[in-house]
């Protein structure tokens, strides 16, 4: 079912030749650029058309009424309710040690520069719901915004069907217990020009304020409407199709490997499973075990189709030091290292949203109760970006003070940098403080 790549004793750049999901954002850009126009020019009415188009619910308001919100909460099924509130209580543990303090540098006497750590005023929180809920992913985002103080958090989720017009029941559960009780019943990417540009309504119940930032995942239409927005609004990143990578060698148990892929390919068709090995028994073994799991699985076809195309497959390298490369290279969204002396090698990993290290710590413990947050770069954006922190909803902002004493100091050297770069008035804007001469 899996490809098999085989890079062993090559010595070229692994990153052309690693399987990848392919997706052209661009060009979705264009297919949504309608949609988020018309949300842009005309708010709720060209929500509630996008609406009844897309996901076949015809609204009444964009904003889910208090009272449902609460409800949810009330009926949420018992062991769902302790489950959310361990993986609130561990999230907030976890991003509690994030908080950022402000630092004050005395530079010169009389000089200081300190870096403030201020929260944004307002979030959208965006909350997949296609072809699974993600109660998890309100927990996820939320925590961290809260945790870095932000004022106003605003939740965006599809709307379904089976639930009268609003999302899903349990993604209301989740706002309720983090009370979060801005909620609106919008999906894809009308949501997200919703929350960028806001919308008016003829009621209170139809209009949104704009937002200061949007985060969370969702499918290539959210993605490219994210694409759309930036610059309008600050986005996490630009979230692609789940993936994970296995690093492992023949300590690892292929019942394990095969599970930890599976459970990524039953996200999407376009998931993407890989492992990275010098063990080709252990690959023999890994294929066998994900057919035999396969089999068994609820969303069989699903996982066959994510497992067997280009964006899945097993890579076999000559030794660990190779297959480190190689996972570099890849920059995983998820990453376990299956391996002896697997810390030792997690330290080594420059590239990935997170790592899971050892048998016992499944990407699946990291979606819901590790305490780590499981919005995530893909895409190899694990390169140049991290997944979404504390730290996202903050801006370091420079606070400089000098007294007098401490420009004349500096004086001469500012102007001397101002003349080169022939930018007389900004050494005139220092001499002017000082009319005797003194600069």
């Amino acid at each position: 079912m899996l490809n098999r790549i085989d890079l062993r004793g090559s010595h070229r750049d692994p990153r052309g030749l690693l399987p990848r999901a392919q997706l052209d954002v661009s060009v979705a850009v264009e297919q949504i650029r309608p949609v988020v126009e018309a949300v842009h020019a005309h708010g709720f009415s060209a929500i509630r058309e996008a609406t009844e188009r897309f996901d076949g619910v015809t609204l009444d308001r964009l904003r889910v009424p208090a009272a449902a919100i609460a409800a949810a909460a009330e009926t949420l099924e018992p062991d769902v309710r302790a489950a959310l509130e361990v993986v609130i209580e561990r999230a907030r543990k976890v991003h509690a040690d994030q908080r950022r303090t402000d630092v004050t540098t005395k530079v010169v006497p009389g000089g200081t520069v300190t870096e403030r750590w201020i929260p944004v005023r307002r979030v959208g929180l965006y909350v997949p719901g296609g072809l699974a809920v993600y109660p998890s992913t309100v927990v996820m985002n939320v925590v961290p915004a809260q945790t870095a103080g932000v004022e106003a958090l605003v939740v965006a989720s599809p709307p379904q069907k089976e639930n009268g017009g609003l999302p899903d029941a349990r993604v209301l559960a989740a706002c309720a217990l983090l009370g979060v009780d801005e909620v609106y019943a919008v999906g894809g990417a009308q949501a997200v020009a919703m929350l960028g540009y806001g919308a008016d309504g003829a009621d209170e119940g139809d209009r949104c304020e704009p937002v200061d930032i949007i985060t969370g995942p969702g499918n290539i239409w959210v993605t490219a409407a994210k694409r759309m927005l930036r610059g309008t609004v600050g986005i996490d990143a630009e979230a692609g199709p789940t993936e994970i990578a296995i690093l492992a060698d023949d300590t690892a148990d292929p019942r394990h490997v095969a599970a930890d892929l599976i459970s990524q390919a039953e996200h999407d068709p376009l998931a993407a499973s890989v492992l990275v090995t010098d063990s080709p028994a252990l690959a023999d073994a890994v294929d066998a075990e994900v057919l035999r799991q396969v089999a068994t699985t609820k969303h069989a076809a699903r996982v066959q189709t994510a497992l067997a195309g280009e964006q899945s497959g097993v890579v076999l390298v000559d030794d660990l030091e190779q297959g480190l490369r190689v996972v570099d290279a890849y920059a995983a969204e998820h990453l376990e290292i299956q391996t002896r002396d697997a810390r030792e090698w997690a330290l080594r990993v420059r590239n990935a949203g997170a790592i899971f290290v050892g048998a016992w710590s499944p990407v699946s413990l990291g979606d819901y109760a590790a305490g780590s947050n499981h919005v995530l770069p893909t895409g190899g954006c694990a390169r140049h970006s991290s997944g979404l922190s504390v730290q996202s909803f903050l801006r370091g902002v420079h606070v400089v003070e000098y007294d007098e004493a401490a420009l004349r100091d500096v004086a001469g050297h500012v102007v001397a940098l101002a003349n080169a770069e022939d930018l007389p008035a900004h050494g005139d804007a220092v001499r002017a403080r000082f009319p005797g001469g003194d600069a």
